[in-house]
């Protein structure tokens, strides 16, 4: 195991991490920034500088906007590690240090051309850092409904990333299912790549455009917003795409894999389309994995159904030395989570004295402003695609946990039994105890256990999350063991 050291160790290369790393390498800062992609720019800015495309003004001008911030990333001096998995973030204990130590699994010694001012050979490197940002970025909410688990259904997040990073377009035989913004942006995209897809089935209610009224004087400050999103759903209407509103009780139709879909429409009737490829989803909600093994508090928020960390105004966490920026601290977009970093790696260089506080806050003034603009249209978006409670409990058939094929109805059927929460039910059940940890099924089963038993998902909770984060090898897990003496890893039995 390889060790170095760092002022600031930045988890995650998207636009949050990567405009933390340029700020924090002009206060000074020595900067590492750890990568499960192959190159910087996340999910919203995959493969711009490397794009598979002819030409990638297909997809849209906020995309290509992502080339200037990932040049200066380059240009900054940060040392970047793509292909690297941080699957633990904890304390030093051994010296007494108060700094973080985190543990990363690096890729294959093929990937060394990549890395940016460390060697890139395989293994695990732990980074001792005075203070680490999670930037970790956001996931597409799960979405369970009878169906979602056969061949031929993906998320609508899935296409798009095979779109940036490979070129691969659907099936003209495809729909795409459910609500929010990314669904009109990617119907949008494939209409401006030359591919039409067979019908938009959206299942935002038919009152959720009451509830965003309220929101929109707030929202009108970001009218940029509201006019791309306004220009997206007119490009998918004159393309003549077939489009069924306020779908309800939708279910995917197939034996052994996809074949159609079922719905029923706005009017009451049921409905059928047969596709080969069904698209989903309903919004995107903060990846909290890592900053819940690290510790940091979260909290349960009504207003859009998921769970965040609690932060402050310049992402300190409840953890010390620990920062979150950008949509894994809340949704806001790319832009936001860019200033979000900015004004993060500020508080940095100001908690670790290379820069005083009155410095920090005249430098931070025209970052938060630009953070508030684009922040400004989120209370109208979360009131209008946040997903209804029905859209959220899947009836008993409907398996919630993939990893250990666990159906909604045995959750319901433990919870009846007085389960306490979710850490009980991986007893019962293992449900969350498969290789995505509860990513894909954390949020849905504490709904189902509080709609069970009558309680708020606050009281209920979430998964416990403990290192390895991700899933590590045995080798890899033992060479980040100390080692006390020439023979001796440890001792066992443990």
């Amino acid at each position: 195991m390889t060790d170095t050291r760092c002022d600031l160790l930045i988890v995650g290369a998207g636009p949050a991490g990567m405009a933390a790393a340029c700020e924090a390498r002009e206060r000074g800062l020595s900067v590492i920034v750890a990568d499960e992609g192959h190159a910087p720019g996340g999910q919203i800015y995959r493969d711009v500088s490397t794009s598979p495309l002819r030409s990638i003004a297909a997809l849209g001008k906020d995309y290509a906007a992502g080339r200037p911030l990932i040049e200066h990333f380059f240009a900054c001096g940060a040392q970047y590690l793509p292909h690297t998995l941080v699957w633990q973030i904890g304390r030093e204990e051994r010296t007494g240090a108060t700094e973080a130590v985190a543990m990363l699994t690096r890729g294959n010694a093929a990937d060394a051309g990549n890395a940016h001012g460390l060697d890139h050979a395989s293994g695990t490197l732990a980074v001792h850092a005075r203070a680490v940002l999670l930037a970790t970025g956001a996931q597409e909410r799960p979405w369970p409904i009878r169906g979602w688990t056969l061949p031929g259904v993906m998320g609508v997040g899935a296409a798009q990333t095979a779109l940036k990073s490979a070129g691969l377009v659907p099936c003209a035989q495809t729909v795409l299912v459910g609500s929010g913004p990314l669904l009109w942006l990617f119907g949008s995209q494939l209409l401006e790549a030359g591919r039409r897809i067979a019908a938009i089935v959206d299942t935002t209610p038919p009152d959720a455009h009451t509830k965003a009224l309220r929101h929109l004087p707030r929202a009108l400050r970001a009218a940029d917003y509201l006019l791309k999103g306004w220009r997206m759903m007119r490009a998918v209407r004159r393309a003549g795409i077939a489009i069924h509103h306020h779908a309800l009780d939708v279910e995917i139709i197939g034996d052994t894999r996809a074949g159609a879909v079922r719905f029923v429409d706005g009017a009451g009737n049921a409905r059928q389309i047969e596709a080969s490829l069904m698209l989903l989803h309903q919004g995107v909600i903060p990846s909290t994995n890592l900053a819940r093994a690290t510790g940091c508090a979260h909290e349960w928020d009504a207003r859009t159904a998921c769970w965040h960390p609690q932060t402050d105004a310049w992402g300190r966490s409840s953890v010390a030395d620990v920062w979150i920026a950008g949509d894994g601290a809340g949704i806001g977009g790319a832009q936001a989570a860019a200033f979000a970093g900015t004004l993060a790696a500020l508080d940095v260089a100001a908690q670790l004295g290379a820069l005083d506080t009155l410095t920090r806050d005249r430098a931070s003034r025209a970052p938060r402003a630009a953070l508030n603009h684009h922040l400004a249209v989120r209370p109208l978006l979360d009131a209008l695609y946040t997903p209804p409670p029905a859209s959220r409990l899947p009836t008993d058939e409907v398996i919630v946990c993939r990893c250990e094929e666990v159906t909604a109805g045995e959750i319901r059927r433990i919870a009846a039994r007085g389960c306490t929460g979710p850490n009980q039910m991986k007893a019962f059940s293992r449900c969350g105890m498969g290789p995505c940890q509860g990513r894909l099924c954390g949020t849905t089963v504490g709904e189902l256990i509080a709609h069970a038993q009558a309680r708020d998902p606050a009281d209920v909770g979430y998964y416990r999350i403990r290192a390895p984060v991700k899933p590590v090898t045995i080798a890899q897990l033992a060479q980040a063991m100390p080692v006390d003496t020439d023979v001796a890893r440890g001792e066992f039995p443990s």
